[in-house]
């Protein structure tokens, strides 16, 4: 790739940035009475990373979303808000914290109308507590179906297909290694789902029917009976007018008494623009993440699942702690950073990485505040990184817990004969007892007895450690952990009651939080970290040389596009997502992994 059509490629992406940015009729629009718009339609991203050539802005993620709903609350000019929702999903956590950070737009008299083309349980529960007045697409659906949980077991395959899985699990809950070795749940694993969900069914229902009054029982109902036709989504209150959506935003506009429209978040948002080609250029590559000088508030998202260093086929992306480990170390010694805030959706993953994460911010509460906001869940490797925090704020809908680990490895070695595949070992060590460590890992044999029990005392270490943690950040004793362990899954208000979660809310309460230990106003900066920093170091620096600008943008141009060819799409990846968080660490040779066994979603 030569560096001249490098620099022209550039060029041609900061000229559309300025281009989409130019003139002076949007800036007026923001200076004078108008309706914001907040364009969810491309989806709410927690970090700043992605699947796109260029990181997303601070602003467009989701911190940005939260912080800016609390200028617009302050804004003489924002008349109104219209939320452009499309056929976008939104999680029940996010759902919930997006309806308190609306319900203040409303408080301030400031009208919110709302337009969808598909309305499903998570948005409904947004959609429904946070509008003035819901449209939705005449051609549309409401899908509000209700809560269920359906787990897939592969023994009977594994069986049929002479595949032999070799696993353990400390911690009677802890359910891994079950979709391996059962066909159906364990009664202690059952119980506890099952518990789990009718907790989650609660918090849900609450927050889709909060201020139905004398309504509330009837819209539950229609709340699990779906899916609705729009007219008896209309005629059960579960939306208030049916039309396009150019229809939706001239009532908005009326409603709001204004003309004007400025896009505040989503695709074509105000507040990038730039003097300058650099600052365009900055602005494009999202470096207004961190970079400034003011004592502030860094927020820490940590997405995915957990893998030292994200090698692994399952592990594009994630919470790798090669990455974590440094920018953790940066902020601590930025004297500007006065409190981290570490926003986390995970199901865990590698004990290791979780390990070497959970140190760096134990070291980390002991010069600044570090806080903890848990999005839809927290659990195991996840819920290992969180219990760091000096404090934990829990999203209501999130899940927490999962304290324990489990195991083993996938043997092929019956497979294999089956097609007249057949394999022979050749220790070095002619003792019989030690025969089988060599190749304890092997996928072609399975564990001795000797060798299991090595690999359980490791594992029963492993889950001990797990223990004192925890212990030790929360300050509490090991003893008083361990009830709330052996792999149970708790939603947040239960985890509070077990004293794994100091309180319930979401990022707002958090960076308040975060802001209040610092002894920092509460209008004080929020910058949104990466762990991807190094290449627009490269890009942007002073005295970065044209190969070092041509080499950081030839690699972030191959990462992308490797990450695009290898990861698999749509329904394929979504039935793998739950295997995903176990798969990613053993990838990496790990046998031992502390991670929630399926994948949660509130559609």
């Amino acid at each position: 790739m030569k560096l001249s059509y490098l620099k022209s490629s550039l060029a041609l992406l900061v000229g559309l940035s300025l281009g989409c940015r130019a003139g002076e009729s949007k800036d007026s629009a923001a200076s004078k009475p108008h309706l914001a718009m907040i364009d969810l339609r491309a989806g709410l991203s927690e970090s700043s990373e992605g699947g796109a050539l260029l990181p997303t802005p601070a602003t467009q993620t989701y911190t940005g979303l939260i912080r800016g709903a609390e200028r617009w609350t302050k804004d003489a000019n924002v008349a109104g808000v219209f939320v452009r929702m499309g056929s976008q999903t939104i999680s029940l956590a996010r759902a919930i914290e997006l309806s308190e950070a609306l319900g203040a737009l409303r408080k301030a008299k400031k009208t919110v109308t709302c337009h969808a083309h598909s309305i499903d349980n998570g948005s409904a529960a947004f959609l429904r507590e946070s509008c003035d007045e819901l449209w939705l697409s005449a051609a549309g659906d409401v899908e509000t179906v209700g809560i269920a949980a359906q787990l897939t077991y592969l023994k009977g395959a594994l069986d049929k297909l002479g595949v032999q899985a070799d696993m353990l699990a400390i911690g009677r809950y802890k359910s891994g290694a079950e979709a391996l070795t059962r066909e159906g749940p364990s009664e202690p694993a059952a119980e506890n789902l099952t518990q789990m969900l009718g907790d989650l069914r609660g918090v849900w229902l609450a927050a889709a029917t909060r201020g139905a009054g004398d309504r509330k029982a009837a819209l539950e109902r229609a709340l699990e009976d779906g899916p609705h036709t729009p007219d008896a989504a209309r005629e059960l209150g579960l939306v208030d007018r049916i039309g396009y959506e150019d229809e939706a935003l001239s009532a908005a506009k009326k409603q709001a008494g204004v003309s004007e429209v400025v896009t505040v978040f989503g695709p074509g948002a105000e507040g990038q623009s730039g003097g300058s080609v650099g600052s365009a250029l900055r602005s494009l590559l999202g470096a207004e993440r961190g970079g400034t000088s003011r004592p502030h508030v860094a927020v820490v998202p940590m997405v995915g699942s957990i893998t030292v260093s994200g090698s692994g086929p399952f592990s594009e992306g994630g919470i790798t702690s090669d990455a974590y480990v440094k920018l953790i170390k940066r902020l601590r010694e930025d004297a500007s950073v006065r409190a981290v805030v570490v926003r986390i959706e995970s199901p865990g993953g590698s004990p290791l990485a979780s390990d070497l994460i959970w140190h760096q911010l134990m070291l980390t509460r002991t010069v600044k505040p570090v806080v903890v906001s848990i999005a839809g869940m927290a659990a195991s490797g996840g819920y290992y990184i969180a219990c760091a925090a000096d404090h934990i704020i829990a999203s209501p809908s999130a899940i927490v817990g999962s304290i324990g680990v489990f195991g083993g490895k996938l043997v092929f070695g019956e497979a294999l004969a089956n097609l007249g595949i057949t394999s022979r070992d050749f220790p070095a060590n002619p003792d019989p007892a030690l025969a089988k460590r060599p190749t304890h890992l092997s996928p072609l044999s399975p564990w001795d007895d000797a060798t299991r029990e090595k690999v359980r005392q490791s594992m029963q270490r492993i889950y001990d450690l797990f223990l004192e943690r925890v212990a030790e950040g929360r300050h509490k004793r090991k003893e008083d952990i361990a009830p709330n362990a052996e792999g149970a899954i708790f939603l947040a208000e239960r985890g509070k009651e077990r004293g794994l979660v100091d309180e319930i809310g979401g990022l707002r309460r958090a960076i308040e939080v975060a802001r209040e230990r610092a002894k920092l106003d509460a209008d004080a900066g929020v910058t949104v970290e990466s762990s991807e920093g190094s290449w627009l170091e490269s890009l942007l620096g002073g005295e970065a040389s044209d190969d070092a600008i041509e080499a950081a943008l030839a690699r972030r141009i191959t990462e992308r596009a490797e990450s695009r060819l290898l990861g698999t799409q749509g329904v394929v990846r979504e039935q793998l997502e739950q295997f995903g968080s176990v798969l990613g660490p053993m990838a990496e040779g790990e046998s031992v992994v502390a991670a929630l066994p399926f994948a949660i979603r509130i559609r």
